[in-house]
C-alpha cells in the first residue's frame, strides 16, 4: 500500500446562486496500492460527501462534487518531508502577504501559551 494526497473539490451553491462563487478545496489522505484505487477511492469520498441542506434562512445549500483535481504519491515519510506544494501567480501581492501574514498570526495566538516560540 501507498499514501497519497488528493485534492477533492466542491462547489458550495446557495439558494439560486446569486451570490460570490464558492468553492472548497480539500487536501485528503488515502492508501491505495496503486494511482487508479488512489484516484477511485478519492472520487468516492467526493461523491459520498457531496450533500445538500436547507440553511436557517430556509435556502437550499448543495455541495457540488467537481471531482478529484489533484493526486501526489507521498514519498517515505521523514522529519520535515514536503507533502504538498503549489506554486501560485497572484495578481494582488500586497493583498496575498497581508492575508499570509494574518493567517500566520491568528495561528500563533491560538497556540497555547507554552508553545509560542516566536511572535
Amino acid at each position: 500500500m501507498h499514501w497519497f494526497i488528493a485534492k477533492i473539490v466542491y462547489e458550495i451553491v446557495c439558494g439560486d446562486g446569486a451570490h460570490c462563487p464558492q468553492f472548497d478545496e480539500q487536501i485528503r489522505l488515502i492508501s491505495a496500492p496503486d494511482h487508479r484505487e488512489a484516484l477511485t477511492t478519492a472520487s468516492g469520498i467526493g461523491q459520498a460527501e457531496a450533500l445538500s441542506f436547507e440553511n436557517h434562512h430556509r435556502q437550499m445549500v448543495q455541495w457540488k462534487f467537481l471531482g478529484v483535481s489533484e493526486l501526489l504519491q507521498l514519498q517515505p515519510m521523514q522529519h520535515g518531508a514536503e507533502l504538498y506544494s503549489c506554486i501560485k501567480e497572484i495578481d494582488h501581492p500586497d493583498g496575498y502577504r497581508k492575508m499570509i501574514g494574518n493567517r500566520v498570526k491568528q495561528l500563533h495566538q491560538h497556540l497555547p501559551h507554552a508553545y509560542h516560540t516566536f511572535q
